[in-house]
């Protein structure tokens, strides 16, 4: 058979997300349509849950007995893919460096949701890898790019990512059999059918969308701005909301909504706004013993981390958590004057270094139930020390922003990034706290009620914010004499 013939398809997914399942079906699918075909796996690295490709080769017309066999590859060779899906947008650049997808005949189909790498986490700043890059290299490289949200349709219809990968394959005419054999497929798999094909229908619209040369519709907000401050703005009010409640949501939109105004002209001032408010959403949403009680018994982690040790449903898996609370955590989540007073006879009685280790076994009944008792305080989370403390000195920020975004987009924007210094917990949040109010104090307070050229002093707070980013032991905090503590209140001894 000429080898014109043969379609070549590459999957690139990661552990967990149902790429083999996606493999599979379109194996099926070609030999319900008379087609011969051959598949092969191949696994990668773990870099986040494990990156896995699917390599399939089938025959693009039916094959009649009195024909030649055709030989099929065992893996991808570069330049001479026809069809590659990528279930996650770092996914599909992995591919694009490895060559498989070329102007001359690649459709490239890939979400443009991420799963950040541990090297994205770690950074000090932000160490996101540039998702606009990836997506104009997709449409520079590919001879066809079919972008969308894979991620947002997995969750909007409950279903698994590799339904609706297999949806837009379909939607893309990257398939040579018709959509009823498709559905048979999945309708015979005989798990999660009714969300397994509403996902899919949902994606193979999508992808028939963007081929006519449509663009995919935005979900619009309650204010006006440009297109990336709106998905900001919406991740920031679900991110609230997730965290706390409805309200909290609300109060989060009606900040950004007194703050930016409806039309932004200005490049540089867009990206201030969108900076700030992104960072507003995560400050608000700061990382205490509730929220991380409440992450650690969801349905959804337990399911990621049976997936990760690869147990079957027979197979019993037990989880420890491991917590070491100290004085400050304690007295953090407690009611305001609670805190204060446990605070206050920790620095009387020199413990304010105390801690216990604990050891919880959230698969357990008990240790299940301690976590979730834990996690329901978040009811309460309002009228703590913490709350207070962290909304004083974020309504002095945003009240910075407001005032001198508009005189300068350039001090908006290095304004904007001060919060990253606010980090982790324990001995490394005290360090956060730190470096946030000696910058706050040396480089910001000075010129709120001053005729200093704004422009210079975001060059200087930018230096700042990057010494202390590289500095994560806080050694520029025993060296440089700051202004007086004014993050918290003096706790009475």
């Amino acid at each position: 058979m000429n080898n014109n013939k043969i379609q070549r398809v590459l999957i690139a997914a990661l552990g967990g997300e149902g790429g083999g399942v996606l493999a599979d079906w379109l194996v099926t699918c070609a030999r319900n349509s008379g087609r011969l075909v051959q598949a092969t796996s191949v696994p990668g690295v773990a870099q986040r849950t494990g990156a896995t490709s699917y390599y399939l080769e089938w025959s693009k017309e039916l094959v009649q007995p009195s024909e030649v066999a055709p030989t099929f590859a065992l893996s991808p060779v570069p330049a001479r893919v026809d069809v590659v899906i990528a279930s996650e947008s770092l996914e599909a650049a992995r591919m694009m460096e490895r060559g498989f997808v070329t102007p001359d005949r690649t459709c490239l189909i890939a979400s443009t949701s991420r799963v950040y790498t541990t090297v994205e986490k770690m950074h000090m700043e932000d160490g996101r890898f540039d998702d606009a890059r990836i997506q104009t290299l997709a449409k520079t490289l590919a001879h066809q790019a079919v972008l969308m949200d894979m991620d947002a349709l997995t969750q909007q219809h409950k279903t698994v990512v590799s339904a609706v990968m297999f949806g837009a394959l379909s939607g893309a005419g990257a398939l040579p059999w018709p959509v009823e054999i498709c559905e048979a497929v999945i309708q015979a798999s005989g798990k999660g059918v009714q969300a397994s094909l509403a996902g899919f229908h949902a994606a193979r619209t999508l992808a028939q969308s963007v081929i006519a040369g449509n663009e995919i519709p935005v979900v619009q907000n309650q204010f006006a701005g440009p297109a990336k401050l709106q998905e900001i703005a919406r991740l920031g009010a679900e991110r609230c909301m997730d965290y706390q409640d409805e309200r909290y949501a609300d109060q989060y939109r009606k900040r950004l909504m007194q703050a930016i105004p409806e039309t932004i002209t200005d490049e540089k001032m867009a990206k201030a706004w969108s900076e700030a408010a992104r960072h507003l959403a995560l400050w608000m949403c700061y990382e205490d013993v509730i929220r991380v009680a409440d992450l650690k018994t969801r349905p959804s982690r337990f399911d990621r981390v049976r997936n990760e040790a690869q147990a079957g449903e027979r197979d019993l898996v037990y989880v420890t958590e491991h917590f070491k609370p100290g004085v400050d955590e304690v007295a953090s989540v407690l009611p305001s004057a609670l805190g204060r007073r446990l605070l206050a006879w920790a620095v009387k009685h020199q413990k304010e270094k105390w801690h216990v280790g604990l050891h919880i076994r959230s698969t357990s009944l008990w240790g299940y139930l301690m976590l979730r008792s834990m996690a329901r305080m978040r009811s309460m989370r309002r009228s703590s020390l913490r709350f207070q403390q962290e909304h004083k000195a974020m309504d002095a920020w945003w009240s910075a922003m407001q005032k001198l975004t508009p005189k300068s987009a350039s001090m908006g924007l290095a304004l904007a990034g001060l919060p990253q210094v606010l980090k982790g917990y324990g001995e490394t949040q005290k360090r956060g706290h730190e470096n946030y109010e000696r910058i706050w104090n040396e480089f910001v307070e000075p010129v709120l009620n001053s005729s200093q050229d704004l422009d210079l002093a975001a060059e200087s707070l930018n230096k700042a914010l990057k010494a202390a980013l590289a500095d994560p032991e806080g050694h520029l905090n025993k060296t440089i004499k700051a202004h007086p503590i004014k993050w918290f209140e003096k706790i009475p001894t």
